[in-house]
């Protein structure tokens, strides 16, 4: 999401994860630790390995929808990383509780408190920042399988429609996929 609404130009290639001959022999010379994603920049003299550090870097080269950090106010920037850390150090363990057959209880009530804190139409307020890009990914699959936008939840709703009328988001939703957290 982050590279598509960044507008900078890009080429991706996708590697089995699993299965016959496993990641491909470039994959592991970028990548030791054999995690996805990762993204080279300036040839391949800067790889970056982890989600949080992908799109902290993205965010600093941005020409497109997705705003540049540094363009960003104090308080802006200060709500992206508030979401940020909600996504990684409460939704990720919350929601896998849920998917595994956990508390839905806790994730309703995480999903209210998140609402709350949506500024709209973006999380954030008018412009699309790297909070709505690591947090889409998220909440669409718990959309998907359990519904956003009952009591409490309304602005997580609208923001959700809002990101799936962003062409550089919609074209980021693939159908088939599987729980990841």
């Amino acid at each position: 999401i982050a590279l598509e609404s960044s507008g900078i130009a890009y080429d991706m290639r996708e590697v089995s994860l699993y299965g016959p001959g496993g990641k491909p022999d470039w994959f592991w010379k970028l990548n030791p630790r054999g995690t996805v994603p990762i993204v080279t920049m300036d040839g391949e003299n800067d790889v970056y390995a982890d989600s949080e550090l992908i799109l902290d870097a993205v965010g600093d080269i941005s020409e497109g929808i997705l705003a540049r950090t540094a363009d960003l106010s104090e308080e802006e920037r200060t709500q992206v990383s508030k979401w940020r850390e909600i996504m990684s150090k409460q939704l990720a363990p919350v929601g896998k509780s849920a998917v595994l057959g956990g508390s839905m209880p806790k994730l309703r009530s995480l999903l209210k408190e998140m609402n709350d804190m949506v500024v709209g139409p973006y999380l954030c307020g008018q412009r699309m920042t790297l909070a709505d890009c690591a947090a889409f990914p998220f909440l669409w699959r718990i959309d998907q399988d359990y519904g956003i936008g009952g009591n409490g939840e309304e602005k997580l709703r609208d923001w959700l429609d809002v990101c799936l009328k962003t062409e550089t988001i919609k074209s980021t939703v693939v159908r088939s996929w599987w729980w990841w957290w």
